[in-house]
């Protein structure tokens, strides 16, 4: 009677604790570079605000493919992505708001959101660091999250643009 006891108290915990488990994957990472060759500004609209000198707001749209060594998300090979924006920087220092669709070969996409810091170098050049979280995504992404990160160099106005991106993410079910 113990035994049969006690083989029930087991059994119950292993059903208490298993959905738990499948309730949640692990976190996975994923970090590739997007180098400049393969990085294009597709729009730029540059304001000067007029308080300072260098005071500019941008709106911008960025287009980035990944023909070599693309990186996976979930199994899904990434073909593109399109990085919306606005910055506000004088002198190239200040911050920037993005909003990225990353575009995979089965047609699924990814959608995230970064602040973004920028440091001006001189000469047009600035380094660039953001982080943000993942928004949604759809197809076999619907139900993603996590965070980004990126670290990155620009020439705005000369249309030179590379980074750094490092994405975590996990899938709540």
């Amino acid at each position: 009677m113990k035994r049969a006891t006690t083989l029930v108290a087991i059994s119950l915990s292993l059903a208490i604790v298993q959905p738990g488990a499948a309730m949640a994957q692990q976190k996975q990472q994923v970090s590739f570079k997007s180098p400049p060759e393969h990085t294009k500004y597709n729009q730029q609209h540059v304001i000067d605000v007029g308080d300072l000198p260098g005071h500019e707001v941008r709106v911008y749209e960025i287009h980035r493919t990944y023909p070599d060594n693309a990186p996976m998300v979930n199994g899904l090979k990434l073909v593109e992505s399109w990085t919306r924006g606005l910055s506000d920087y004088i002198e190239g220092n200040g911050s920037n708001t993005s909003y990225t669709v990353y575009a995979f070969d089965n047609g699924d996409k990814l959608f995230s959101r970064v602040s973004l810091v920028a440091q001006g170098l001189g000469g047009g050049k600035l380094t660039t660091t953001a982080a943000g979280t993942i928004t949604g995504g759809t197809g076999k992404l619907t139900g993603i999250q996590g965070t980004l990160r990126t670290r990155g160099t620009a020439e705005p106005k000369v249309g030179v643009n590379e980074n750094q991106t490092d994405i975590e993410y996990w899938f709540n079910k």
